[in-house]
């Protein structure tokens, strides 16, 4: 009896002796990684660790698969990449095949699989639906059970004569073709059109499969041997890369903010309606990054650092960090503007400064003066006295007078600035072309450039560098266009001359894979270039970005061959001939199907006669790393001087390095450098990307890497034209793969009858 008494008295004390124990963790930490792939929040494995929603889309499993490695999965779907900022996932998607059995000499009964994607949407922009084989005619649509209003059909036939008429990298039809979808699609299926197959006419004998499947179109690259064997299904494993799109809430972002669920949940963070379907995505608002969807999970960008970024500041050690931006500062007792490299000594202004300062001060007294008589003016009015009228009339003189000096003042700094920047010389060359070939081009004011931009609010900055500041900016009409606010002229009467002639030669260019010029404004100190918006950002924040992106060898050899393809254009087509001068992934825009658009023309300049010294530059501009020798050395820029630089642009894609790593050591610095060493000790294969290696035959990377050493010559003469390497990277292209095997890539080393001595030029 005495020990069933203290045993309640036994457990209790237990009970209060374990709740006087530490803490410990009763559930592991989130896991933010499976096998190669990072898991961010909104996104989790296992319950807590995503966010909880109904029919569980943020919910992933980590599994084990066959081959032994671990792989996230959102249901029955692989995961192959999260993106936050874009609200897109990368999964693998199965191929439809339709073969033809030998055996029973007839088609395969086809598989009309139907995909449900619950409340992702495959990305319309980012995918093509792509159907191979030799007499082939396959759709995509909306399964029958769908709603009558929600029917779609998309249908895309490939056929070919014979397999001699197939080539790689064209999918127009031949042996291949791709359609585009339409936005909003979470439900479809793929069939085959019955009476198109591969059972009659010969085709089995060198083309027995159908193909069709919804796929990333970066990510796919057509091969001949995808009709005439297996390949494609052993290459890929049956499945192939799916952009789709998801949102956090399905609400608008107008409506979103109310919502107890709201995911914006970070302070600097916004909301950004989506483009693909009703919802809402969250983005770390501009000059921060990091989460948006945790707490404190968008951090303050540190601008001022410059280790991803140009350095924002023209003037060095002007640069302080703010929060969500940056501050630039002229130092040493210095006047004037770091933003735009004119930082000067005090009483070093120039005349014309000097006129604009005694103007400004002159304003401020006649402000002075009228705020003076108002106030006069308001203590005469209580008194019956016929003072007041009198003071009123010199008020209103003082105010008319100030007004009529203030618009005089400013349309005389407004011509003056047209006339610096070669306006009239514009203006006369304009009315000449709109009359001959109807060009359109715009000459904007101040005021419609400051209501675009916000005032030119830093939240709009899109980028800084050596040549300017570039704001994302909304026109009265509606349209999305860049405003780079360029870098004064300079004293160089020259260069003012012609900065009108060449911004008209700019605006006459057409080209697809030259970003557009729509117009400019001349009447303010600082020149201003309104060009077409490109949305996918440059090529150094897709291969050097903080997203790790996989970018396939076949989607660098593309924008690398759009890219020669404009600068071709710019050196041999256009009239007269324009050196961009500043060739650089950063300056290499990518639009929404991720083709090249070559921008910034603000170190560009007209090719020279060759006998022109008037031509030879007191200063060199340009990008460290990128810079060509040559042009260093003579101060003369010319067409080789580009063909350099998309030397190193090509090596980056290559290697997937940047063009100039401070932190690395002294004989690494430079990868221009690093790459002619490599050669000369047959050595490159340490140098490839691993992530291309694997995708591409060997012969492909030798002929890329011996291109690209031409193009780094320190002779200019014995550089390749940009012709000539457009047209080569053409060629690689569509080279065939069935020799690429015979050759190692360990052994990747360039004739020795192509090595050269190599000068390390330190930057």
């Amino acid at each position: 009896m005495r020990m069933q008494m203290l045993l309640p008295v036994v457990v209790a004390t237990l009970l209060a002796s374990l709740r006087r124990l530490p803490a410990v963790a009763t559930a592991a930490p989130c896991q933010r990684r499976c096998g190669s792939v990072d898991i961010p929040y909104p996104f989790g494995i296992g319950r807590g660790c995503y966010r909880d929603s109904s029919d569980l889309v943020f919910s992933l499993t980590c599994n084990l698969t066959a081959d032994g490695t671990l792989r996230p999965f959102n249901n029955m779907l692989e995961v192959l990449d999260v993106n936050l900022r874009r609200g897109q996932l990368r999964v693998q998607n199965r191929i439809n095949s339709w073969c033809y059995n030998r055996t029973s000499r007839s088609m395969d009964v086809q598989n009309n699989w139907a995909y449900e994607l619950s409340s992702f949407r495959v990305s319309d922009t980012e995918n093509r639906f792509t159907v191979i084989g030799c007499d082939a005619l396959a759709y995509v649509g909306s399964p029958p059970e769908g709603a009558a209003s929600d029917r779609y059909s998309v249908g895309c036939r490939s056929m070919c004569p014979s397999a001699g008429r197939l080539a790689n990298g064209s999918c127009s039809g031949m042996g291949c073709c791709q359609a585009a979808i339409p936005p909003g699609l979470n439900l479809y299926k793929v069939w085959f059109e019955d009476k198109y197959n591969s059972s009659s006419g010969g085709v089995a004998d060198f083309s027995p499969c159908s193909y069709a499947v919804l796929v990333e179109a970066a990510a796919f690259q057509f091969r001949t041997t995808y009709v005439t064997t297996g390949q494609f299904m052993q290459a890929t494993g049956g499945q192939v890369p799916l952009v789709l799109d998801w949102v956090a809430g399905n609400q608008t972002c107008r409506e979103a903010p109310r919502s107890a669920a709201y995911a914006c949940i970070s302070g600097n963070s916004e909301c950004v309606d989506s483009r693909n379907g009703p919802g809402y995505l969250c983005n770390c608002s501009t000059g921060y990054q990091g989460n948006p969807y945790v707490t404190d999970g968008c951090k303050d960008i540190n601008e001022c650092e410059g280790k991803d970024v140009a350095y924002p500041c023209s003037v060095r050690n002007t640069c302080s960090n703010t929060p969500g931006g940056f501050k630039c500062s002229c130092r040493g007792g210095r006047l004037g503007n770091a933003y735009t490299g004119t930082c000067e000594k005090k009483g070093s202004e120039r005349p014309w400064q000097a006129a604009i300062g005694i103007a400004i001060s002159m304003s401020d007294l006649l402000k002075f003066l009228f705020y003076f008589v108002c106030l006069v003016m308001m203590i005469k009015l209580v008194t019956p006295s016929g003072v007041s009228i009198g003071v009123v009339m010199l008020a209103l003189g003082a105010s008319c007078t100030y007004a009529i000096q203030e618009k005089r003042r400013l349309a005389v700094i407004k011509s003056r600035h047209f006339r610096q920047h070669g306006g009239q010389l514009l203006f006369e060359e304009m009315k000449k072309s709109i009359s001959k070939q109807g060009i359109s081009f715009t000459l904007f004011t101040r005021q419609e450039l400051q209501e675009a931009t916000g005032d030119f609010d830093e939240r709009h900055v899109l980028g800084k560098g050596g040549n300017g500041t570039v704001y994302r900016g909304t026109l009265r009409d509606g349209t999305t266009v860049a405003i780079k606010r360029c870098r004064i002229a300079g004293e160089d009467e020259r260069q003012q001359r012609e900065f009108g002639r060449e911004t008209l030669i700019l605006s006459q260019i057409n080209h697809k894979n030259i970003v557009k010029l729509y117009g400019c404004c001349l009447e303010v100190e600082v020149p201003m270039l309104v060009y077409q918006f490109i949305p996918n950002g440059t090529l150094y924040q897709l291969i050097h970005g903080a997203s790790g992106a996989v970018v396939p060898f076949a989607a660098r050899m593309r924008i690398a061959h759009e890219t020669a393809e404009a600068l071709a254009y710019l050196h041999s087509m256009a009239s007269p001939p324009i050196i961009h001068g500043d060739v650089k992934s950063p300056n290499i825009l990518l639009d929404e199907g991720y083709g090249a658009k070559v921008s910034d023309f603000g170190a560009s300049s007209l090719a020279p006669a060759p006998a022109d010294e008037a031509h030879l530059v007191t200063f060199v501009q340009g990008t460290c790393g990128y810079l060509d020798p040559e042009y260093m050395q003579t101060c003369r820029l010319t067409e080789k001087s580009d063909v350099y630089s998309f030397g190193v642009v090509l090596l980056e894609l290559l290697t997937s390095r940047k063009a100039l790593n401070l932190a690395a050591p002294d004989d690494e610095k430079s990868l221009a450098a690093s790459f002619l060493s490599a050669a000369r000790e047959s050595r490159l294969d340490g140098l490839l990307d691993e992530r291309i290696k694997s995708e591409v035959g060997a012969e492909a990377l030798v002929r890329v890497a011996k291109l690209a050493k031409m193009c780094l010559e320190m002779s200019g003469e014995r550089r390749p034209s940009m012709r000539e390497v457009a047209e080569e990277l053409d060629r690689i292209r569509k080279m065939s793969s069935s020799s690429s095997s015979q050759i190692n890539p360990g052994q990747l080393l360039l004739d020795e009858g192509e090595a050269h001595s190599i000068v390390d030029v330190r930057l």
